[in-house]
């Protein structure tokens, strides 16, 4: 009886700690109009944090100097994209300017939460800096010192607010450990009880001490107003780094001249006499429209013509087909005929059509070692530059994909990588050949394995049949 009422006393006391507050902290926590702190909406912001930050550092000298000399140099998007660098150069600027204008919405509806009317009217400033370069309330950071400490600054705040959130997650998997233990205990399970108690007394003081120190405690005002400045940093930054008006000086400085995509005085679309500086010029060089805002005009040069895979919403299948052929490919011998009849299925009608005609007065024999190996030959080459564009789509999708969480970092794989804006009659013809190949090099590899296997045969028939001659 006494252990039973102990573990009464247990469970009321430790359920009274779980589930009520002291009188004295509910009369001291200050309301939310008084002092509106971020709390549980700190892991929102340090999403859009994240995203502002690759943002950035995706427009380093060095990310640039890689798009500019070699993501719009891709044989494969030479082949069947666009040979236009000036297109393709427009196409990463407008993904640039996209992810900036998702990023700002949130920014926006975060805004709106703000005691300062002048964050409140964050949206439309920011779309007038974007438009006219016009910046009254000087919100674009001024200079490489000042921007390197916010970098800093936000930096911190998304990995402090990240590990709150696993240590959050952490605390309530314990506290609900300690209640189903709770039910069960016994005389014997005090000690364990115990330990787990001291246990969660600690996680909560790590989470109390992290939510001090991340952005779950810092005001609206405080986040809002470094998440502003920085999305008009940004902004400035795209302009500069392929050339288009209204550009910041200070921002124009930290800029090596090799990483700039159109230099103002190499801008091969510029008319002569233009001024780069000025209102009305917004956009030259990259062909955006003018008399339209600068993220209505990157928006539709990102819309997928009619011809593209990405218009007749093929380019991810597409990407998964050519990555099954490839690992057929490399090894045809491991195709099986129920792998060969699933990879028929994938196509869609217009490819079977093609390859129909492609294979039609084919004969059914493949044993020519010299033809299968010139088609191993050119199915490698035909790979060696639509296979990037395959495993970039993947990785370009799954990085947007809803599961993917704001906080996990991202790589510099753009649109234009992709087979998003692939020619669609260029790239059913390179996976009809590829397909041709792997029909001939597979019926080649059974035809070798069935003679190997009828010779091995024979040979052992004919060793059975040998007179026995006794030693």
């Amino acid at each position: 009886m006494a252990l039973e009422t102990l573990l009464v006393k247990v469970k009321t006391a430790l359920s009274n700690s779980f589930d009520s507050v002291p009188p004295k902290l509910l009369k001291k926590k200050p309301s939310f109009k008084a002092k509106p702190n971020v709390g549980v909406l700190a892991f929102e912001i340090a999403g859009v944090m994240s995203k502002l930050l690759h943002l950035w550092h995706s427009l380093s000298d060095a990310t640039i100097v890689r798009i500019r000399n070699d993501a719009v140099n891709l044989e494969g998007v030479r082949k069947i994209i666009s040979n236009d660098e000036s297109f393709l150069l427009g196409l990463a600027c407008a993904e640039f300017a996209e992810s900036l204008r998702v990023a700002a919405n949130s920014v926006t509806r975060l805004s709106a939460r703000c005691e300062d009317p002048g964050l409140r009217a964050f949206h439309g400033a920011f779309l007038e800096f974007a438009d006219s370069g016009r910046d009254p309330n000087a919100w674009a950071l001024s200079g490489p010192k000042e921007t390197e400490s916010k970098v800093r600054k936000m930096e911190r705040y998304v990995t402090l607010t990240a590990t709150l959130y696993r240590e959050m997650e952490d605390l309530t998997v314990m506290e609900t450990t300690f209640r189903k233990a709770l039910n069960h205990a016994e005389g014997k399970d005090q000690q364990k009880l115990y330990e787990l108690q001291q246990k969660i007394f600690w996680q909560k003081q790590e989470v109390k001490d992290l939510k001090e120190r991340s952005l779950w405690s810092r005001s609206f005002d405080s986040v809002v107003i470094l998440l502003v400045r920085f999305s008009f940093t940004v902004l400035a930054r795209i302009k500069v780094v392929f050339g288009i008006g209204h550009c910041v000086p200070s921002l124009s400085r930290t800029l090596s001249a090799s990483a700039t995509v159109y230099p103002s005085d190499q801008n091969p679309n510029l008319e002569e006499g233009s001024n780069v500086d000025g209102s009305e010029d917004l956009g030259l060089g990259l062909g955006l429209g003018l008399g339209s805002g600068f993220f209505e005009s990157n928006s539709k040069l990102l819309r997928a013509p009619e011809s593209t895979l990405g218009a007749a919403g093929l380019a991810l299948h597409y990407a998964n087909l050519i990555i099954v052929m490839e690992k057929m490919i490399k090894s045809p011998h491991l195709v099986g005929v129920d792998a060969r009849d699933d990879l028929y299925g994938m196509l869609p009608r217009s490819i079977r059509w093609g390859l129909r005609g492609r294979l039609r007065g084919v004969g059914f024999c493949a044993s020519d070692p010299v033809l299968a190996g010139e088609w191993r030959e050119a199915l490698g080459r035909i790979l060696g530059w639509l296979s990037p564009l395959a495993h970039n789509m993947i990785k370009w999708q799954s990085e947007r994909s809803f599961e993917q969480h704001n906080l996990v970092p991202k790589t510099n794989v753009l649109l234009l990588q992709t087979l998003f804006f692939a020619n669609k009659d260029k790239a059913e013809a390179a996976i009809t050949e590829l397909l041709v190949g792997l029909n001939y090099i597979w019926r080649f590899e059974r035809e070798m394995t069935a003679k190997a296997f009828f010779e091995c045969a024979n040979s052992n028939g004919l060793l059975l049949n040998l007179p026995y001659k006794p030693s």
